[in-house]
């Protein structure tokens, strides 16, 4: 999928990843699975802050393949349900899993998949939906429907937007924090990302929101393998 909350979030994520790994020359470069590539934007802009390491789109869909290999070195098939994917458990140092979680309908299976091909001590850089946005706050004191939430796969109903985007799940930082731990990781840290779709007059508030997570338009979660 493309960068669906915007370059802000997939540079934030990005300098995440790059803290924790370090330069490639002082350990040698690590194997990075961009799992739910989509058409490779989002690897591509985090491509420059991981110079040295190796960088792996994955998706399970052939368009979004062919689209990412214009954009990566590397791009192969996998889903994380069905047969896995096509990693060795234990092959890699990272995995990057940016916006799919709230598309998915089992998303334990997924984090299981997950914590499979990351080695002890791998770092996962999630991001996905706060349900708690300072705006779905607001909104739903109003009784407007939650920006990100969806009642209906045809057409937006009750809520902000026009665009249907198929959001199964949608996690607070509360929720993210236990619903990661309890899939056999440890948290290291939570921050926040602005949403692109936020009206720019409203962006300001966005970005000062990225200081208190919780209040976060995109939550930004790292964890390591356990």
């Amino acid at each position: 999928m493309p960068v669906a909350s915007g370059p802000s979030r997939s540079l934030r994520q990005a300098r995440m990843l790059a803290r924790a790994l370090g330069p490639a020359g002082a350990s040698g470069p690590r194997t990075v699975l961009d799992i739910g590539c989509g058409d490779g934007t989002a690897a591509a802009t985090a491509a420059p802050l991981l110079r040295g390491h190796r960088l792996i789109g994955v998706d399970w869909s052939q368009d979004a393949l062919t689209r990412a290999r214009t954009r990566l070195p590397y791009a192969v098939r996998g889903e994380l349900g069905g047969g896995g994917l096509p990693f060795a458990s234990g092959s890699a140092d990272a995995v990057l899993f940016s916006e799919v979680l709230e598309h998915l309908v089992d998303p334990d299976a997924a984090l299981d998949e997950i914590r499979r091909v990351l080695r002890p001590g791998g770092h996962l850089m999630l991001s996905t939906p706060n349900l708690a946005a300072w705006y779905n706050r607001a909104l739903l004191l109003a009784g407007v429907q939650p920006v990100f939430s969806e009642v209906s796969l045809r057409s937006v109903h009750g809520r902000p937007g026009a665009e249907v985007v198929g959001h199964l799940r949608l996690y607070t930082a509360r929720a993210l924090r236990e619903f990661v731990a309890a899939s056999g990781f440890t948290v290291v840290t939570l921050e926040g990302a602005p949403f692109h779709g936020v009206p720019r007059v409203l962006r300001p508030l966005d970005r000062l929101a990225c200081g208190a997570p919780s209040l976060a338009s995109i939550l930004l979660l790292h964890a390591r393998r356990a």
